[in-house]
């Protein structure tokens, strides 16, 4: 009887893999025309989309008009989605959770980069494990990546967040907040944390993303309409965000110049940042997809992002990503 339900099992995967396969062959391979509009913000682990634009890979993969519209906060980029003002969106994964959990019809197709050390709880020498930030002020921006890393760290000590103290504020007040004196211990991002850092008052990163890699991580989500109407250029853009890593290992200290600028900062002041962000190139992003980040990452950031709050209806992989153009970039 196991060996005949191990068939069984082995067969179900068998099909299921051939209908993605399957799927994953009907995406034209030419866009349809018409302009694609991408709604981002100033985020390193956005920035091969600005490496695409400025090396001409968009109009390499048949997309003859791309603009990347930016946002400086998450609740306008997410209004301007919604609204159907974008076609596509770059956010973190919680956010693409989120988005579904609160019916918006959107999937994520490409698993753009993740974070290592770019997200961090911040502390004094003094405090060397997360148990020691029992009953202490902690500093962090509510709803955001921050507030996941938080949740996910205290769980990870047998906390909860009624163990600490809550300052809500933005993240780049976090750091400076701590620097002050306000407050002993802060969650943010960089480049926040290598401002930080560098001020020489002893702090230290407690806590990172990369404990677990993925957790805090951004995916590009388009619309069902957009999946249906126009599979040919999503595919376009997935190849074109692999063409944009392709050109940046090979050029790094170009690829870099490009992306700063596309931040609006300072090259030199983002050095650390950027060895912080990890990029995903098409074929891990789609091993990812259809491997580890759906079995277990996902699940490790639903509930952090749940007992945050930024999840109020359970979702599966199979709502919120869609490995179907990852499969056809081969």
């Amino acid at each position: 009887m196991l060996k005949k339900r191990l068939l069984l099992s082995l067969a179900l995967a068998g099909s299921l893999f051939a209908g993605a396969q399957s799927r994953a062959a009907t995406i034209p391979t030419t866009p349809e025309p018409g302009p694609v509009k991408i709604a981002l913000e100033p985020w390193l682990g956005y920035g091969q989309w600005a490496v695409a634009q400025d090396k001409g890979f968009f109009a390499k993969e048949g997309l003859k008009d791309v603009t990347l519209v930016n946002f400086d906060e998450d609740k306008e980029l997410n209004a301007a989605m919604a609204g159907g003002k974008v076609d596509a969106a770059c956010v973190s994964t919680n956010t693409a959770m989120a988005m579904v959990s609160a019916g918006l019809p959107v999937k994520a197709v490409l698993l753009m980069d993740f974070s290592n050390t770019a997200d961090a709880i911040l502390a004094p020498s003094s405090i060397t494990s997360i148990a020691q930030l029992k009953g202490k002020q902690v500093a962090y921006e509510e709803g955001s990546t921050s507030d996941v890393l938080l949740h996910y760290a205290l769980a990870q000590a047998g906390m909860s967040m009624s163990d600490v103290t809550k300052v809500p504020m933005p993240a780049d007040s976090a750091g400076s907040a701590m620097l002050a004196g306000r407050v002993p211990v802060a969650v943010t991002y960089e480049p926040y944390i290598s401002a930080a850092l560098a001020a020489g008052k002893g702090y230290h990163r407690l806590f990172t993303a990369g404990v677990n890699p993925g957790l805090i991580s951004d995916v590009l989500i388009v619309s069902d309409k957009m999946i249906k109407e126009h599979p040919g250029q999503i595919l376009a853009l997935v190849r074109s965000w692999q063409d944009a890593i392709t050109y940046y290992n090979a050029n790094t200290a170009d690829g870099r110049a490009i992306i700063a600028k596309s931040v609006s900062s300072d090259l030199a002041s983002l050095n650390t940042a950027f060895d912080g962000v990890t990029y995903y190139t098409v074929p891990a992003a789609r091993e990812a997809f259809n491997g580890a980040f759906r079995d277990k990452t996902f699940n490790d950031v639903l509930k952090a992002a749940t007992q945050a709050g930024l999840v109020t209806k359970p979702v599966t992989p199979a709502q919120v990503l869609d490995a179907d153009f990852l499969n056809a970039a081969q």
